[in-house]
């Protein structure tokens, strides 16, 4: 028989490791193909990965517990079909090859390298050559042109050579292992002394938590937070609702929540002021073309996670309550991929769902701002008539953005929210769906 090692697989854009939680199989167990092996936690979400091959678990390679660089063998599958005589390899290995050797025997592909490099040295302030190789390798080893800049070259006029980028990958690989291992994380590194009486409970947090706890530290740190507030009249809103939640969930099956009117007041909001759908790089800003919305969703657990409404812009109140219905209930079930927790440019947070009417939301990293929705709640207001001001019940609810003071002034901050307020508020009564 043949066999295969089965890697460790990328679950997503930015995600470079996985845990791995739970072997499904265990050792000399048949599997099928797109059998769930192992179950996999990542830094967005915990998923089962399927075997690439039917055959037999041979040999698991790592154990439970184990954080696993993407890319790296974690079992050996013994696949059906004639020995080859040779040992296992990895799909990936069997399509990698030395750089110097393909840059010597495809011409093709040293031209392409070249054609990349200048591209890139066109892009870059920097003025120091790099090769080809140097250039792929950070390419392939997601390092920026800042931070290849950084690197000291023996080559040349300094330039970085091959072992110049291996030597640094491997002492920045060393110091992350390290850090990993011996330091404690961010949110615990200036521990308070606590007393503990014995009748107090001792829970240890859930990895989950964890992740939590070190991003909210992190993005207090990195980030200057500052909260506007603007109280919004959604009386349109909730009347249009009223009227129609009976009939669209006999048409579509499913109900209108008010978070879709929300969503589409912002997407529409983050048009008209394009500098709040941004990032930060080092000193550079990153203008986000798509519009993808992460919307906070609590799980049964307590815990929060963010699913992402991909081109929020581009959908219409039908599409997003279905996608938002659709990414609430598999988020609960744990039935969300990777992907669909990546990618998000601005955030909703509706703290009115636990009966809350305002909010100073964390701004999750690398975005800039966030929208916390309060409670809506009956209120007596002036409403201005024809005939003159009258005192009137109204439906209204509080809006929180905090947003990053770095790069988004009182001003844009300010005015994004009461956009948001404004689109809320004029909504058309007589709207179909």
């Amino acid at each position: 028989m043949a066999t295969i090692e089965m890697v460790m697989p990328k679950m997503g854009e930015s995600i470079i490791e996985g845990t791995i939680l739970t072997w499904l199989k265990k050792e000399g167990d048949p599997i099928e193909q797109d059998e769930s092996v192992l179950e996999v936690a990542t830094d967005k979400v915990d998923t089962e990965v399927p075997s690439t091959h039917a055959g037999t678990l041979q040999k698991i390679l790592a154990k439970e517990g184990d954080v696993v660089p993407v890319g790296t063998p974690i079992a050996i599958i013994e696949i059906v079909g004639e020995s080859n005589g040779q040992e296992p390899t990895s799909t990936s290995a069997q399509t990698s090859t030395k750089k110097e050797e393909l840059i010597s025997a495809s011409p093709a592909l040293t031209q392409t390298l070249i054609q990349d490099a200048k591209a890139a040295e066109v892009e870059s302030s920097d003025e120091r050559f790099y090769s080809p190789l140097v250039l792929s390798i950070s390419k392939e080893e997601g390092i920026s042109r800042s931070e290849l800049s950084l690197i000291k070259g023996s080559g040349k006029e300094g330039r970085v050579t091959k072992n110049d980028m291996l030597a640094y990958l491997k002492e920045k690989k060393e110091k992350s292992s390290q850090a990993l291992h011996t330091t404690p994380p961010a949110y615990a590194s200036q521990k308070v002394e606590v007393s503990i009486s014995a009748a107090d409970e001792i829970i240890e947090m859930d990895r989950m938590r964890k992740m939590i706890a070190q991003r909210m530290v992190d993005s207090k740190r990195i980030s200057a937070h500052v909260t506007s507030f603007v109280e919004a009249d959604v009386t349109n809103i909730v009347l249009w609702r009223n009227k129609v939640k009976d009939d669209f969930k006999k048409k579509e099956g499913e109900p209108i929540t008010f978070t879709p009117f929300f969503i589409h007041a912002v997407a529409r909001a983050i048009k008209d002021f394009p500098m709040i759908n941004i990032s930060v790089d080092g000193e550079k800003i990153i203008v986000k073309k798509d519009i993808n919305i992460g919307v906070a969703v609590a799980l049964p657990s307590g815990n929060l996670i963010v699913p992402v409404i991909r081109n929020a812009d581009r959908l219409n109140l039908v599409g997003l309550s279905k996608k938002i219905n659709d990414l609430a209930n598999r988020a609960r079930n744990n039935k969300l991929s990777p992907d669909e927790l990546a990618g998000g440019t601005y955030t909703v947070s509706n703290v009115g769902s636990f009966g809350n009417v305002m909010g100073t939301p964390i701004i999750p990293q690398p975005q800039v701002a966030i929208l916390a929705v309060g409670a809506i709640t009956k209120k007596p207001a002036v409403v201005e008539t024809p005939t003159g001001d009258v005192i009137a019940i109204r439906h209204k609810m509080f809006l929180s953005h905090s947003y990053d003071h770095r790069v988004v002034d009182g001003s844009l901050g300010g005015q994004f929210v009461r956009r948001v307020a404004d689109y809320l508020e004029a909504f058309d009564l007589e709207s179909v769906i």
